[in-house]
Order: structure tokens, then sequence, then C-alpha cells
């Protein structure tokens, strides 16, 4: 337990759940990585309590997005990035800086860290191991038996787990399909859902074709009974142009459509899925692209 004065009540949600601007300007690359002048990782304040981060492109082409949420008792940090070196990429430092200052304002003693996954692969835990003996820190490896024990989550897809972060609790939802380990998180305090890569403006790479359609047809239904503000996932892919996304390994993408998506895409993937039919191959639709490869 935390101990100090300050305490949050994150029960009353008011104008975050819905839905603060996220017009952002993301760092997207450039045109030469070496005359690249972004930050190795681009931090954003969505609130007070919610940090949106994003590792510079020119270090690693996957650009992926990360999210640090504060709790009255503990932060969670939702994935690492896709860089382990701490000198290219110094999320610890970062995220340290990050939760010191958050400490100055709301003072208390012995915070703790989570680090938690939206799924195993490579570009979102690749920065476990700077966490590595951080004091008052747990992080929780991203395979399937250690994620659904840790949350607590049963047998029923469809029953969400519940992370207490104090006073912040997080609804922990089974989203299979991209990755058998896939979480998506939804926060009430700001109406989040947050999709990992089931879900975002780009390729979305389908693994097990019914498992992923039951995860879309879950996070449908659990939006029709939550608020929810923005759907975002960990990448861009997109460019602003309908159907049109960026090559692999693209370092410069200057016209970007936002992260954020709505419920409203997300019944948008559903149709598409339903046209797609389980048929092999590259699927392009305006805002996304569904990939589907049963080798």
């Amino acid at each position: 337990m935390t101990s100090g004065r300050d305490p949050i009540d994150f029960t009353d949600a008011g104008p975050h759940a819905a839905g603060r601007s996220l017009d952002v300007r993301w760092i997207h690359g450039s045109e030469s990585a070496r005359h690249n002048t972004d930050p190795e990782i681009q931090v954003h304040h969505y609130d007070e309590h919610t940090v949106v981060l994003r590792q510079n492109m020119a270090v690693n082409y996957e650009a992926p997005f990360l999210f640090l949420l504060f709790g009255d008792e503990r932060a969670v940090l939702l994935d690492t990035g896709a860089t382990a070196s701490p000198a290219y990429f110094p999320l610890r430092r970062v995220v340290d800086e990050l939760v010191a200052r958050w400490l100055e304002r709301h003072p208390r003693t012995g915070y703790r860290l989570l680090v938690l996954h939206s799924h195993g692969h490579g570009d979102h835990v690749a920065g476990d191991a700077q966490f590595a003996g951080r004091p008052d820190t747990v992080v929780v490896d991203a395979k399937l038996a250690t994620v659904r024990e840790f949350l607590g989550l049963g047998d029923d897809p469809d029953r969400p787990a519940l992370l207490d972060l104090g006073g912040r609790v997080l609804s922990c939802l089974a989203g299979p399909g991209h990755h058998e380990a896939a979480i998506t998180y939804y926060d009430p305090f700001t109406g989040f859902l947050l999709t990992g890569d089931t879900v975002y403006p780009g390729r979305l790479y389908v693994a097990d074709w019914d498992a992923y359609v039951a995860t879309i047809d879950r996070l449908i239904a659990f939006a029709a009974a939550h608020p929810v503000s923005h759907v975002l996932g960990c990448h861009i892919e997109m460019t602003d142009r309908p159907g049109v996304d960026y090559p692999i390994r693209y370092t410069y993408q200057p016209d970007e459509p936002p992260l954020q998506m709505t419920v409203g895409q997300l019944r948008d993937i559903r149709r598409a899925l339903d046209e797609v039919a389980a048929r092999p191959g590259r699927h392009v639709f305006d805002d996304f692209v569904i990939s589907y490869d049963t080798h």
C-alpha cells in the first residue's frame, strides 16, 4: 500500500471518458535516418495521469506506441517497445522521469510500477530487460499462461479480468487472433480501448481466423456497454489516403492518419471480415488492411 496525501478519485471520469482531443503530430521519421532529429521517445500527456509514448521510427521502423497509466497505488506501462538497448531506446530513463515528476505532484511512498503487454511479439517486449532490478516493479512475461494467471483470466473469454491500479480499475479482455496472448485493456477513466496489434490503422495480421473474428465481436459488444472515447492500437501503417499503406520497413511516414480509431471502425472491421470470409491473402479497405496467412 502507498501512503501520503492527495488521494485521486478515478471513479468520476467526467470529461475524460467523453474523450479529450488526441490531435497530436506524432514523430514519423525522416527522409534520412542519419539526419533524424526526433527524440528517441515522444511523450504526450493526454491528461495528468495518462501518457502516450511513441518510439522513434529511425531507431526501429515499427515505431510502436506505448501507454503509461497512473493509479493511486501503482502505474502500469503497457508494452516496452521494439529496441532492447537503452542507449538507442532509453525507455527506463523516460519512464523513471515521468514517474518521478508524477510523484512530485502527487506525493506518496511505496509507489509501484507494473509492466504488462498488449501481446508477446518482439516489437512490444524488447525493452523488458531495462526494468530488471527496478525497485517496486513487476514485469509480467507476455506468455499466455503467465499473463492469464497474473490477470486472473478464466476460461470464459467473454469475462474480463479487473486490474486495480488504486482506484483506477482496468478491464482486461482476452483478445487472441493476432497473437494467442493478446490482451485488450479498457480504462474507464479515459475511455481508452487499448487494442495492441488487434486493431489499429494499418495491416491487421490475422494468425487464427476464428479467434480473431470472436475477438472483434467481443470488442464490439464490450464497446456497446461501455463509453469508449478512443480505440487505440500500437502502430500507424496507413497513409491518409484511403486504402494506401506505407511499405513495410519504411522509416518516413509524413502523411499518417490519426492513431485513434472509433467504435464505428470496429464495426467496419467486422463487416470486412465477413467480406473476406477467411480467404488467405491481403485484403485492402479504406482504413486498414486485413492480412491472413494460413501457413
